[in-house]
């Protein structure tokens, strides 16, 4: 849906479980539920007045799209922390994807009017809006293939921006810290993707996603494994952040399924979370006067 838009560190890191197994890493990931090649991240303030009218919005613009061909998915972030910016996250295979899906998106406006003024209720009620494309870095992530996005519930997202000239110096961290989870046996991946357009460069994002909120818990009793087995490359990759780093800031978010379109593919990895229960007919009562009533 935020394709239609166009037309109109490592101290964060503590923040993560190291051994928070859940289903989801148990097992290779699923194709449809990887991380994708390339990703749309867009950003949306709504005034606080029309924040109630644009969720419904949303929503509604999600639920008219399975009933139509659609070039691409997104899926919908709740802030949890940090402002109160929505983020969706678009799935996109290449450039040429996102070009022929901008095209495409303009013809479903064109023969949809109920979907094109919901896109305008929804474009009205926003107070900003920023879009950024960014690359996936396999080199600098950890256990990718593991990701399955369809049992998502939360994602930590960590943005990194540096000085430019030190992307090596971050890979050579970001690697050395993978190398630290990967002797401790972290089941909790990450993906790393790198900024092409959208702000500022070299800036990097990492998503942790997570099945619960619990998967933070064991913070202060795994942070002294994780030290020790980063071992010598420890003060090395604190030299690097404080010299290579402008800034760090990590969020939380929470997927709302509702307000996302997946592909049944996707849907299929957790259907009872990504699938909305049709609503029953309501029910009726005969009133003295032998008017029918609704039944709460």
């Amino acid at each position: 849906m935020t394709i239609a838009h166009y037309v109109g560190i490592l101290a964060a890191f503590g923040m993560i479980s190291v051994n928070g197994a859940t289903s989801q890493m148990k097992d290779l990931a699923r194709s449809e539920a990887a991380p994708p090649r390339l990703v749309v991240l867009v950003y949306q303030r709504f005034r606080f007045d029309k924040r109630a009218e644009s969720a419904k919005a949303l929503a509604a613009a999600a639920r008219a799209c399975t009933n139509l061909e659609v070039p691409n998915s997104w899926i919908v972030l709740e802030p949890v922390t940090g402002d109160s910016e929505v983020l969706s996250f678009d799935p996109f295979d290449s450039f040429a994807h996102v070009d022929k899906a901008y095209a495409r998106w303009r013809t479903i406006y064109a023969s949809d009017p109920e979907l094109g003024k919901l896109q305008t209720q929804i474009a009205g009620a926003l107070a900003s809006e920023r879009t950024v494309i960014a690359l996936r870095r396999d080199d600098l992530s950890y256990r990718e293939n593991h990701i399955d996005l369809s049992k998502t519930r939360f994602l930590r997202v960590l943005e990194v921006r540096l000085h430019p000239g030190h992307e090596g110096e971050f890979a050579e961290a970001f690697q050395k810290l993978s190398a630290a989870y990967e002797k401790i046996n972290s089941d909790l991946p990450w993906v790393v993707y790198q900024v092409n357009v959208g702000m500022p460069a070299p800036t990097f994002f990492a998503f942790v996603p997570m099945r619960t909120l619990a998967q933070n818990d064991d913070l202060l009793n795994l942070r002294d494994r994780l030290h020790e087995a980063e071992g010598d490359a420890a003060e090395r990759m604190q030299q690097i952040a404080g010299v290579a780093y402008t800034r760090t800031e990590s969020n939380l978010y929470a997927i709302s399924p509702e307000k996302s379109h997946v592909s049944k593919e996707f849907a299929a990895g957790d259907p009872e979370f990504w699938t909305e229960e049709p609503q029953a007919p309501e029910k009726a009562t005969v009133g003295r006067s032998g008017r029918r009533k609704p039944k709460p």
